[in-house]
């Protein structure tokens, strides 16, 4: 059996009871035994400014940067912050980047996963991080799409997902999530070796 597809979890809120955080661990708990998720924090991540950019770089730059580059896929969970992603997570997404032509983010297979308390279900900052995503060259999944409203009833007071409901629909986004990155990562593959065989013969 091939190891397990590595995926970084990357969550938009800092807050300590954060409902983004909650959501991500029951993610990982539902996910199928293909993916291997680990949370990778990024509160600790300087704010981006071209003048840091030197040699070597911020410390908490380069182990993100290292860590999402050796990654097979990431997986974004965010809330909504004024219709759009908290600062927090479009910071990751400009330190990761940067330098220009180094980006970690370039054909990283991801997912979106947006929640709010409210019937929108952040909507707005689903949809605003897949802009991004899509000048970054994320191969980011279509369908399903996942928003969760009301997010705040899905969990108790330990942060356990209480709705069996929500529980199979998050099953099934990873198990097709995992079908995804499956799927570009054999795209990639037939991509590279295509290239070498065309290098060969000239």
């Amino acid at each position: 059996m091939d190891r397990p597809m590595n995926v970084c979890v990357l969550v938009g809120s800092l807050r300590k009871a954060s409902f983004s955080a909650m959501l991500a661990n029951a993610l990982i708990a539902l996910a199928p035994s293909s993916l291997k998720l680990d949370v990778v924090e990024i509160g600790q991540l300087p704010f981006y400014n071209q003048d840091l950019e030197t040699d070597p770089a911020p410390a908490p730059w380069t182990a993100f940067r290292q860590r999402v580059k050796a990654a097979d896929a990431v997986l974004f969970v965010t809330p909504e912050y004024n219709r759009s992603v908290p600062a927090v997570l479009k910071n990751a997404l400009d330190v990761g980047s940067r330098p220009y032509g180094s980006s970690v983010w370039d054909r990283k297979p991801g997912a979106v996963v947006s929640s709010s308390p409210g019937a929108i279900a952040a909507f707005g900052a689903n949809h605003h991080l897949r802009q991004s995503l899509v000048f970054l060259n994320v191969p980011t999944m279509q369908q399903p799409e996942a928003y969760l409203s009301h997010v705040d009833k899905l969990f108790d007071e330990q942060g356990k997902l209480v709705s069996d409901g929500t529980g199979k629909f998050l099953q099934q986004f990873m198990q097709a999530f995992a079908n995804w990155v499956e799927t570009i990562r054999s795209q990639g593959h037939a991509s590279d070796a295509f290239s070498l065989a065309r290098a060969a013969v000239r």
